[in-house]
């Protein structure tokens, strides 16, 4: 108990390290940044400024190619202290955990940033410091798009599993027509079509004729209707939330490329679907068919029987 409680009270960097994975990533680190600001939701809060501690910790993908000492290839600890900048310049808050969300979404938005840790404290509201910490993965920074008047909004979308029996059924056309009047992105998941696949006995190679085997299934679907769109990169993914189009998930390139990929096995589609929808910060998971919703998703998942 003792070591919890020393890791509670301990710098996020010694957090970050405790939670690290077998292959741990590298860290950079912004430590006691004060600042100060109008934010708080108490009246006596209003209009006063008041200080603001910042110790946040960010874990890098390593990089493929030399570094060949250029600033330009790394994260540069001016993202950090630019993200808490814009995020205070933006507008007001109430509540540090919503500062701390928007300061850790700034951060996850450069390329080189997988995780991020976000500790901030008022130090002028007690004896002692008052804060919160926060972390969050790439998996949770949704992308962006433009809205009517110009500005921007994070894009939630809604992440759709479908059988093979409700590609299969008639009212195929009405689950579409539901899922795009919900008003938010659209991207469908299939799993592996029905009969034998290819067994190959090898486990990596297995995994990408699984993953050939689902995109198959992937074109089945599109050829059931207009709307559904093949596609197989982040990029396609990112260009159609924007443009309000409805995709079909082709998952071979995004689950070998990833850095952290699923550990599911590529047979498990449900599992699969569910790493996609946490890794693009989906407003929910539907699940259409037969299907148990697997536990411990960060998602809502409904499931919508045939």
């Amino acid at each position: 108990m003792s070591s919890d409680i020393t890791l509670a009270f301990a710098h996020p960097e010694a957090r970050a390290a405790a939670s690290a994975p077998t292959d741990p990533r590298d860290r950079i680190s912004l430590r006691d940044h004060v600042v100060e600001a109008d934010i708080g939701a108490f009246q006596q809060e209003r209009g006063h400024s008041q200080r603001l501690q910042f110790n946040v910790v960010v874990e890098v993908r390593q990089l493929p190619e030399p570094l060949e000492d250029d600033v330009d290839r790394i994260l540069s600890y001016d993202r950090i202290t630019e993200a808490i900048a814009a995020e205070l310049a933006e507008e007001r808050v109430n509540l540090l955990e919503t500062l701390a969300a928007r300061v850790a979404e700034r951060v996850l938005a450069a390329p080189q940033a997988m995780r991020v840790f976000v500790r901030i404290e008022k130090l002028d509201r007690g004896p002692g410091a008052l804060g919160v910490e926060i972390v969050r993965s790439r998996a949770a920074a949704p992308t962006r798009g433009l809205r009517a008047d110009g500005g921007e909004e994070a894009l939630h979308p809604v992440v759709a599993f479908l059988s093979n029996a409700a590609i299969d059924a008639p009212d195929l056309a009405m689950r579409l027509d539901a899922l795009q009047a919900m008003g938010a992105p659209v991207i469908l998941a299939v799993g592996l079509p029905d009969g034998a696949v290819v067994q190959s006995g090898q486990g990596p190679t297995q995994r990408r004729i699984d993953l050939l085997a689902i995109e198959q299934n992937a074109w089945r679907l599109a050829a059931r209707d207009s709307r559904c769109v093949v596609v197989a990169t982040r990029t396609e993914i990112d260009w159609a939330m924007r443009h309000g189009q409805m995709v079909v998930w082709a998952p071979s390139k995004i689950v070998l490329d990833a850095v952290d990929g699923p550990s599911a096995p590529a047979h498990n589609a449900v599992a699969l679907t569910l790493w996609l929808a946490e890794h693009l910060a989906a407003a929910r998971l539907e699940l259409h068919g037969d299907i148990s919703a697997p536990a411990g998703s960060r998602v809502p998942i409904t499931t919508k029987p045939i």
